[in-house]
């Protein structure tokens, strides 16, 4: 399945900084409003349902003998067609 990137952003962040943006979208599910993400002039708003799937990776990129990026990755998927998250492969803890 072909994918099309609707917005992207990258940038440097603190610590800090990035629990602000994940407490944010947090506090956006936890409510059951919108999650509407801008950059510049971009923007999109979307509408994550009741429960969709949610991946977690933990991944290093890069030659096998010699150091790599290392990156952690959340992501939420679901149906554009209304339908909730496939379901899951297990409880997730993060500690």
């Amino acid at each position: 399945m072909p994918e099309e990137v609707l917005f992207k952003s990258e940038s440097d962040e603190t610590r800090e900084e990035i629990a602000s943006y994940l407490r944010s979208v947090a506090d956006k599910l936890e409510q059951g409003d919108t999650v509407t993400l801008k950059s510049g002039s971009e923007s999109v708003t979307m509408e994550p349902p009741a429960r969709p799937t949610f991946e977690v990776k933990a991944e290093r990129e890069g030659p096998t003998d010699g150091p790599g990026e290392l990156s952690i990755e959340f992501e939420l998927e679901w149906n554009e067609n209304g339908n909730e998250g496939d379901g899951g492969s297990g409880q997730l803890e993060i500690e």
